[in-house]
């Protein structure tokens, strides 16, 4: 979670014959110290020149991550500060060169275990997927584990870098054990001056963080947040950024060199009780409507539709909407609005589809993540409908990655006959691109929209 798709920094890829092997200490200075069993192991002078790591490091006086932590219970992961083992689901958006971003995070129900130093670690898993003008850009496994004194460490992560909806290269991938050692993510109470490294892996994953400021009250999605802390990270190519947590969020704002990622939404810091307001549900249902209707051009019935919605959107935003996403459903629905108004089948149904899904962001307030991330599924195998029929295969490939990443975070809530069925569209819709057939994965796709729809609970 510390890695963002395109607000990373430039990584510098060892050798396999380079990998390091973490066997003593060093100060940043490069002073090495022998390890002891109760030490984590840091990199030495020799080490970090040969990974070019020529950055301003702390003194090992002012690290707070050196000591080997003790976990006894490492999947209950309380930590106000970093809170995902009590944070289902989060969204967070921004603008990365320009272009509309946003990541959708969900802790999965699986745990993994890590081997450091011959014990075992169970982690907790939170999958991160990050879309870049609407398309898979990243997917990352991260892997959790909260210390017997409240710390919260990162044990690795599995990466998944896209290029035209295939997987380019898995660069950031690191495992606590295996590459390095496990590294802290946020201490149990950060002090001002505290320093720390999220990754610690040098030329391959690297980070060191200094606390700025704790104490801060931050805009949150629906009000002020107080506690918050101010992070400042350096990068191993030399960079540098300010990143806040917050209570009940974690990771909640982050900026760099004009690119912003800010939390939108997460649950259940935002969620509130009740149903689904009813102006809501017109909005979602009215989108999926639209999809249909000028699929077959049904012009009269689409506008009224489109009026109705609007009608529920200014109804609904009387309201307390989170900022970021009101501001992402009034572009979609201004979309949606033209595009039915120049009678655009293909822009209407993209355009209804951008609605729905930024009506779902809002639902999640409401409703389990489980079926958000459903009814998420069916309007991506919507989307590969159209980009199978439109002959965008490097679309259609990166609809059919996100489903499968989709389908994970809900697959476990689907009785196992219809989650049989669900897989097996999912393994013909990759047989079809594979062949490069888009009029058979247009064809599979749809039928995948009504076996999920008719799937059960278990």
């Amino acid at each position: 979670m510390t890695r963002k798709p395109v607000l990373r920094r430039a990584l510098v890829v060892l050798p396999a014959a380079a990998a390091l092997v973490l066997s003593a200490c060093s100060d940043g200075g490069g002073s090495a110290q022998s390890s002891a069993s109760t030490r984590i192991p840091q990199a030495t002078r020799a080490q970090l020149a040969a990974a070019n790591l020529d950055i301003p490091l702390a003194p090992l006086s002012e690290r707070v991550d050196l000591a080997a932590p003790s976990f006894s219970n490492p999947t209950e992961i309380t930590n106000p500060l970093f809170p995902i083992g009590e944070m289902p689901s989060a969204i967070l958006s921004g603008t990365v060169d320009g272009k509309d971003f946003k990541t959708e995070t969900t802790l999965l129900p699986e745990t993994r275990i890590i081997e450091w130093r011959g014990r075992q670690i169970e982690a907790l898993v939170s999958q991160y997927v990050a879309y870049l003008d609407g398309r898979i850009e990243e997917v990352a496994l991260d892997f959790y584990a909260q210390a017997d004194d409240g710390s919260v460490w990162y044990l690795g992560e599995d990466v998944f870098n896209y290029h035209d909806g295939f997987i380019g290269d898995t660069e950031g991938t690191w495992l606590a054990g295996r590459e390095g050692p496990p590294a802290l993510i946020m201490p149990a109470e950060p002090k001002v001056g505290d320093v720390y490294r999220p990754e610690n892996v040098p030329g391959l994953v690297f980070e060191e963080v200094k606390v700025k400021a704790v104490d801060r009250t931050v805009r949150g999605p629906h009000g002020p947040v107080d506690g918050a802390i101010v992070a400042g990270e350096l990068h191993q190519d030399g960079t540098r950024e300010d990143k806040i947590f917050a209570p009940g969020y974690g990771e909640f704002h982050t900026a760099s060199g004009g690119d912003v990622e800010a939390m939108t939404l997460a649950v259940p810091a935002d969620g509130l009780p009740g149903p689904v307001p009813a102006e809501l549900e017109g909005l979602s249902g009215g989108a999926v409507t639209v999809f249909r209707q000028a699929g077959s051009e049904e012009w009269r019935s689409a506008s009224a539709t489109v009026r109705k919605m609007t009608g529920d959107w200014t109804a609904f935003r009387t309201g307390e909407v989170p900022p970021r996403l009101e501001a992402r459903m009034r572009r979609a629905l201004d979309a949606l609005v033209t595009a039915v108004g120049r009678k655009d089948p293909t822009g209407a149904r993209y355009a209804s589809l951008r609605v729905a899904q930024a009506g779902l962001d809002l639902e999640l307030r409401h409703r389990p993540p489980t079926e958000i991330d459903r009814e998420r599924f069916g309007l991506w195998a919507r989307q590969l409908v159209l980009d199978s029929a439109a002959g965008a295969e490097a679309g259609a490939r990166g609809d059919l990655a996100t489903l499968e990443w989709i389908r994970d975070r809900f697959i476990h809530s689907v009785d196992k006959v219809g989650a049989t069925r669900i897989d097996a569209h999912l393994v013909e819709l990759r047989t079809k691109l594979n062949d490069g057939d888009l009029r058979g994965a247009a064809t599979e796709a749809a039928a995948l929209v009504d076996t999920v729809a008719r799937a059960g609970s278990p």
